[in-house]
């Protein structure tokens, strides 16, 4: 009687593990639960084979709260009841649970292990599934091939290569390596990891090689740039799918090669694979590369014609690739019939791009503000395009909105406000944008760090960005210390630049052209001719930096600044490039320094011939003969000036107070203070002649009295914005003014002199370098 007993209920058992096995395939969640009820009622609650099915079925179910609570039932279990729970709470990234029920388990196995492994992973906590990996070899269980994949793909997530060689070894001992699961988890660690050469030798070794052995190759090879040997594996695939076609496309695209990207997708089509939304994302990428418009065209009706479920990345891409090909009213109708909220950043940055060129930016701010998420490239590039479009007092607002509310601006974000600060020499925007780096932790990287020295070099602080340079010591590249160089140069400080070019070359730092540009233009601010020659000659011979325009300029202007004029002409004469509008403007400059019309003659007819329209050339020329007192001549340039339409360059000069830039002209009569800077101005002229103070007539390039000369003179644009720093600002207060030409001579004594009246620093950059003045010297020593 009992052993017919028995027999029933291991029929039912068996009855009711095929039913619960039948509603896990079919997630018939009812059946299941019903089937539990019948478990019950029949009392089988004893089956431990029984129960670990009903555990399964609700842990598969998603419903691990219920599997627990049988579990937590069941009279008597074994590894698998311990195991399904452990996996179920795993699988939901619930890995305290996961842990607590885990440490429990009596002896662990593999599978144990493993599906905590998998767990961690799934979150992405990879660090946490490699110390489990490594906790479980410890305690001597061995992996599986499935424990061996995940922990692989952990190495490659995090590029641990050097864990990654020691599974590998594993691998080899448990003789898993012919299991091509393993093998292209091998692959794909060693590629993720960087180390090309092993995984090409697991690749070569595989004696079954799957098509995602194969894809792996492809997409090693491509994400590497060997674009070359992507294509060799490619050609000797037995079989392709779309993952390989795609491979290629996209390496191609990535790295520049969007013909050959063009030339993939044509035998894709032809070989009948249907292209994808990757496809098509990355083959309209290679449209807008190319600029091809038409081909971009026939790609969009290709979409339509299909009735191709574009997704948002192809939609994206489609925006992106109109905007590129100045289709920029395309691009709206595609994103206005969308209604796309999250566009990508790519198709955003380059639908932006195509307003600014249009010059108007207000459509692409409509679309920034309608955007869900704008993360911190958003921001950045909105800034970027205010500041590409000039409307600077737009991006600083952006910026500080950006501030309060956004995401925390980045390297690139800060750089691109330094830069504009640099254009206008903003210090006190500049300064506002440095303490915003300290605050979100960007003061230190390179990128920012070299835009701050720019920044407070151009805005006349060289001790700011001296100290922005000495704080990332140990972070310098070539851009900081060439950064450094040229605004030690710019300002006056020759000896100082060469000396810490010397430091930089004796560290092992390789110069680049820029920072020989840097180097000469220092020799040539403290006339250093010998030191100049030698850098000249120690550029092309020890760094082997063939000399551009730039440095030929430093060259002409480093011997015409030193009065070695026939030097000068003899260096322009014998360039192996054609001396260009910079190179002859160098020469006649210093002509008009040394007073030698005869060259200044030549060389203007040279510049003239290159550029006609010139009015530079006819300014200086004729500024050479009135210096000279040769009236007559000057005259005959001004009138043909005159007779072709040819505008001189008009000389202006600005300072900055409040947030405000004040531009003045020489003369100004437009400036709503104009009576009270006159009146200043008149009483500093008046004071400083008392001081000893002459004024340079020679100056005044016109053939008129010599009253009307000094009047001329006290009314030039630079003088003017000293008085209206003078009236505006505090005692003591540094007053920095910018000018677009070169200070005159005149300007230069009259400035020595003010500092000594009003006793403070002012500092003017003209075009070329910047002046210090204080207590009645000058920081370039009078050699401009």
């Amino acid at each position: 009687m009992e052993t017919s007993t028995s027999l029933s209920q291991s029929s039912a058992s068996s009855c009711y593990v095929s039913f619960l096995q039948i509603s896990l395939q079919t997630k018939n969640l009812p059946a299941g639960k019903s089937m539990h009820a019948y478990i019950i009622k029949s009392g089988l609650q004893v089956s431990v084979y029984l129960l670990n099915n009903l555990v399964n079925f609700y842990a598969k179910c998603g419903l691990v709260s219920d599997a627990h609570r049988v579990f937590d039932e069941m009279p008597s279990k074994n590894i698998f009841s311990w195991n399904t729970v452990v996996s179920g709470y795993a699988k939901e990234g619930r890995m305290d649970v996961a842990t607590q029920i885990f440490e429990q388990i009596p002896h662990p196995d593999s599978v144990s292990w493993t599906a905590m492994i998998v767990g961690y992973a799934q979150m992405g906590c990879f660090g946490s599934a490699l110390k489990t990996f490594r906790d479980m070899i410890s305690v001597r269980i061995p992996p599986t091939q499935f424990t061996i994949t995940k922990i692989l793909a952990s190495c490659a997530a995090v590029k641990a290569l050097n864990i990654g060689r020691k599974v590998h070894s594993f691998v080899a001992k448990l003789g898993l390596s012919s299991f091509i699961p393993v093998a292209n988890s091998l692959l794909n660690m060693y590629a993720k990891s960087g180390d090309l050469m092993k995984a090409r030798i697991v690749f070569d070794r595989m004696r079954v090689k799957s098509i995602s052995s194969w894809n792996a190759m492809i997409s090693l090879h491509m994400q590497s740039g060997s674009v070359d040997l992507g294509c060799a594996v490619f050609e000797q695939m037995p079989e392709h799918d779309i993952v390989s076609w795609n491979s290629m496309i996209t390496g191609y695209n990535q790295h520049g090669f969007d013909i050959e990207a063009l030339h993939m997708f044509s035998k894709m089509l032809k070989s009948c694979f249907k292209p994808d939304r990757f496809t098509l994302a990355s083959i309209l990428s290679a449209c807008a590369n190319l600029e091809s418009l038409k081909l971009g065209k026939q790609l969009h009706a290709y979409v339509m014609r299909t009735e191709f479920d574009t997704f948002e990345a192809v939609e994206s891409s489609l925006i992106s690739m109109y905007s590129k090909c100045g289709g920029v009213v395309s691009a709206q109708k595609i994103l206005d019939k969308s209604g796309i909220s999250n566009l990508d950043m790519i198709a955003f940055t380059a639908l932006l791009d195509g307003y600014v060129k249009l010059g108007n930016i207000s459509p692409a701010r409509k679309i920034f503000d309608s955007l869900k998420n704008r993360d911190v490239v958003a921001w950045t590039a909105m800034i970027v395009g205010y500041v590409q479009n000039g409307i600077d007092k737009d991006a600083v607002a952006l910026f500080r909105l950006m501030v309060r509310e956004g995401p925390r601006p980045n390297n690139y974000t800060l750089a691109a406000m330094l830069s504009m600060c640099s254009s206008f020499a903003a210090l006190d925007h500049g300064r506002q944008i440095h303490a915003a780096a300290i605050r979100s932790g960007e003061a230190t990287s390179v990128s920012v760090s070299n835009a701050l020295i720019a920044m407070y070099s151009k805005a006349g602080s060289v001790n700011g960005a001296r100290r922005v340079f000495d704080l990332i010591y140990w972070h310098r590249d070539t851009i900081s210390w060439t950064s450094m160089i040229i605004a030690l140069a710019q300002h006056g400080l020759g000896e100082e630049a060469i000396e810490l070019f010397e430091k930089m070359l004796a560290i092992g730092i390789k110069p680049d052209h820029i920072t020989y540009v840097g180097v000469l233009c220092a020799c040539t601010h403290v006339g250093l001719v010998d030191k100049g020659r030698g850098y000249y000659n120690m550029m092309q011979n020890l760094h082997e930096i063939e000399p551009t325009s730039s440095h030929y300029a430093c060259m002409i202007d480093l011997f015409g600044r030193a009065g070695l004029l026939q030097e000068a002409q003899n260096f322009i004469e014998n360039m192996p490039i054609q001396p260009d509008v910079i190179a002859w403007g160098s020469l006649l400059s210093s002509c008009k320094v040394h007073k030698n019309a005869d060259l200044a003659k030549v060389a203007a007819d040279h510049l003239l011939l290159i550029d006609p329209e010139n009015g530079g050339a006819f300014t200086a020329l004729a500024n050479v003969y009135s210096a000279c007192g040769k009236w007559e001549e000057a005259a005959k340039i001004r009138k043909s000036m005159k007779d072709k339409g040819v505008k001189k360059d008009q000389g202006f000069s600005w300072f900055q107070i409040k947030n405000e830039v004040h531009v003045f002209g020489a003369e100004d009569a437009l400036h709503p203070r104009r009576d009270e800077i006159y009146a200043v101005m008149v009483k500093v002229w008046e004071e400083i002649k008392k001081m000893g103070f002459v004024p340079d007539t020679s100056s005044v390039l016109h053939d008129v009295d010599e009253e009307v000369k000094e009047q001329i003179l006290s009314h030039h644009s630079e003088k003017l914005a000293i008085a209206f720093g003078l009236i505006n600002t505090r005692e003591n207060t540094t007053l920095r003014i910018m000018k677009n030409l070169r200070v005159c001579n005149d300007c230069h004594s009259a400035i020595k002199f003010i500092t000594m009246l009003v006793g403070r620093e002012i500092i003017v950059r003209d075009s070329t370098r910047f002046h210090h003045f204080k207590n009645g010297t000058c920081s370039c020593q009078d050699y401009w």
